[in-house]
């Protein structure tokens, strides 16, 4: 039986006062040296929360109340935030994020990787921090969550919403008709796809009932020439309900490349289809990144603030320094875009990746690009990496949020690449990953990039050298 006494109680309310912020935005606040988190609080607070989870080492509360604000804290401008899982950082100058952003990284690595006196760069800042980002997928619903202002008024339905999710539910949707994290064509693209389906009686999905039509909207815009793709998941196939809509959609927006149909009609709550229907227009878009064109589909995987990603892979090229006899392999690979940017320095890249289709589209980007020095290997990595060949001089890496797996982490120690470069986005599981090859490697630099402002993501390159 546990007799360990808790400073706080589960259902309690308590005052805390914020002292820093732990990536996922969470407020850090102490009680005789216990931790407890609480989300939209930021350093400086004074708060009331309510105690929802406690574990042996910390607890998390909820957000009664801002007692005494923080000199930091700002009125957001938008009327969504605070009950929208998009953006947590409005309510502070971008300075501020920034600042916080880097501290970040530098707990994560001198803490849970136990590297100390690790020099961070400053985060490099965007260029706009708003209306950056390229792709947005909202949700339809038919269990809309209403704002403090919208409760009580019978005009507004609660059976239809199209927007995102709140956080802490997985079938409640905020609707939205104003996002400011992408362009001003897209919300008006976003606002008219709401009313159509409202008009038509188009009905939404239903996450608890799995009944229903609409389930995603997935809007992707070029940065390089603004074209928009729309993109309409729904659960079933029924061209003469949607077809009407995308003609619409093309003749109200010259804007829109084209409108497609991904049909998703399995229970997972994924906006990628089991097959795609071409309603109008072009099934893709093209965007340029470091001096490449890409033409990007429905589906595919691409970073989803171009400007910024430019810079990522400038520092990525920096720091691989690449010679003309050396040979990369570029791990989660994807689409191939970090491979053909460093192709062009190197003897040959070799490119691993787990989804097949990102593969055939790397394939065809290279042969596009005219690229011939780069090959791309499909399937995971736990087995792929074993007898590859030839071995690398240069290893990248470029893992999804939960980073790699601990066996592919300890072959690379085992295969000692002369350099290292780690793209991260999170640095929780950089710094574990960077725990194991510290063994054999050394941190020359470390350069966050800040691909998201207005939340708690940071894009993290770190270069690695063999001791």
């Amino acid at each position: 039986m546990n007799n360990r006494k808790y400073p706080v109680k589960r259902g309690n309310e308590y005052e805390f006062k914020i002292e820093k912020l732990a990536f996922g935005g969470f407020g850090v606040a102490r009680i005789d040296n216990y931790v407890v988190f609480i989300k939209n609080a930021i350093p400086g607070d004074i708060v009331s929360a309510r105690i929802t989870k406690r574990k042996p080492s910390f607890a998390e509360a909820r957000l009664l109340s801002i007692v005494q604000p923080s000199k930091i804290r700002i009125e957001s401008d938008c009327s969504y935030f605070s009950y929208c899982g998009g953006c947590t950082w409005q309510n502070m100058s971008y300075k501020n994020q920034l600042d916080f952003k880097r501290d970040i990284v530098q707990e994560s690595i001198e803490r849970l990787a136990g590297i100390e006196y690790c020099e961070v760069a400053p985060v490099v800042e965007s260029d706009s921090v708003f209306a950056y980002r390229n792709k947005m997928e909202f949700s339809f619903s038919d269990n809309r969550w209403l704002l403090p202002q919208e409760l009580g008024n019978m005009n507004i339905s609660k059976d239809f919403a199209l927007g995102l999710h709140v956080p802490g539910t997985f079938d409640k949707i905020l609707h939205i008709e104003n996002c400011m994290l992408q362009s001003e064509t897209a919300n008006k693209i976003l606002l008219y796809v709401s009313n159509y389906a409202k008009e038509k009686k188009l009905q939404p999905y239903g996450i608890r009932s799995h009944k229903g039509f609409l389930r995603f909207l997935m809007l992707r815009e070029s940065s390089d020439n603004g074209k928009i793709m729309v993109n309409i998941i729904t659960a079933f196939e029924d061209r003469e309900s949607l077809k009407p809509l995308a003609d619409e959609l093309m003749e109200k927006f010259p804007q829109i490349a084209g409108v497609v149909n991904n049909i998703n009609s399995k229970l997972a709550q994924i906006a990628i289809g089991e097959y795609e229907i071409l309603l109008a227009g072009d099934s893709f878009i093209q965007e340029k990144l470091v001096g490449m064109y890409f033409n990007i589909s429905a589906n595919s995987f691409f970073q989803t603030n171009t400007f910024q990603a430019e810079k990522l892979y400038e520092f990525v090229l920096k720091f691989a320094n690449l010679q003309s006899n050396e040979i990369v392999w570029d791990l989660y690979s994807g689409t191939g875009t970090i491979g053909l940017f460093l192709a062009k320095k190197a003897k040959k890249v070799i490119g691993f990746e787990v989804v097949e289709s990102a593969v055939e589209d790397a394939y065809k980007n290279a042969k596009e690009h005219k690229v011939k020095n780069i090959d791309f290997i499909a399937g995971d990595l736990l087995y792929k990496l074993q007898d590859a060949a030839p071995k690398p001089d240069v290893l990248i890496t470029d893992p999804p949020r939960s980073g790699m797996h601990e066996k592919v982490t300890r072959h690379i120690n085992e295969i000692k690449p002369k350099r290292i470069i780690y793209v991260s986005c999170n640095p929780t599981t950089l710094a574990r990953d960077l725990k194991i090859l510290s063994s054999n490697y050394q941190i020359e630099k470390i350069q966050p990039i800040d691909m998201f402002p207005q939340t708690y993501h940071i894009e993290t390159v770190v270069k690695l050298k063999l001791k």
